[in-house]
């Protein structure tokens, strides 16, 4: 079982207590808030977890916060769990990145599940933002290097492409590869998949 902190978000104080007694019995590491204000001001969005959201909220609605939540590129997943939801509330959430949409009450076993899976999500997610942060520290000329090294061309080859000297390649490509804190090209290849398979690279 994948484990981390599992946030509970609902503005009615008996069902976040019920919700939270019943999490608890699994074994979950839990912290719960009456509204998405207090849970931004008590938890660093950029660790993974997994929020267990409540759409209607007086101060934010839980949407609101989805969207806060992935313009700031937080690895952490979202579960809805709501009394007034419909279909297409849930889709648009799921459209969005949400790993599951509930409707109170929930079945304890099938919510587990759920966050189960969206601890795992998230953590993978970390790795992703973080190798995403690293390229995006890289100088246009690192860049360049990076894409002649993921085509399998040599040092001199890439010299002769970027019409630079061969130091001047060596600089760059170590340079890169220590960014990446990557050991040889396939490592780099490795950090790099999930931006080679959205298209990134």
């Amino acid at each position: 079982m994948t484990t981390g902190p599992v946030f509970v978000v609902d503005d009615e104080d008996a069902v976040r207590e019920s919700l939270v007694f019943m999490l608890e019995s699994y074994g979950l590491q839990l912290e719960d808030f009456p509204s998405a204000p207090a849970f931004l001001d008590a938890v660093d969005i950029l660790q993974p977890g997994c929020v267990v959201l409540d759409s209607r909220m007086p101060e934010m609605r839980g949407q609101e916060l989805q969207t806060l939540l992935n313009e700031a590129r937080s690895p952490l997943s979202i579960i809805f769990l709501t009394g007034h939801g419909d279909i297409p509330m849930a889709v648009d959430a799921l459209k969005d990145g949400a790993i599951d949409f509930f409707q109170k009450p929930v079945d304890g076993d099938r919510l587990v599940a759920a966050i189960e899976k969206a601890l795992t999500l998230s953590y993978q997610r970390v790795g992703d933002v973080s190798i995403e942060r690293r390229y995006n520290s890289l100088t246009d000329r690192e860049k360049e290097v990076l894409k002649e090294v993921l085509k399998g061309q040599t040092n001199q080859q890439m010299a002769k492409t970027l019409c630079v000297s061969l130091r001047t390649i060596e600089v760059h490509r170590a340079n890169m590869m220590k960014k990446f804190e990557a050991s040889n090209v396939a490592d780099l290849v490795l950090r790099l998949s999930h931006l080679v398979q959205q298209g990134k690279l």
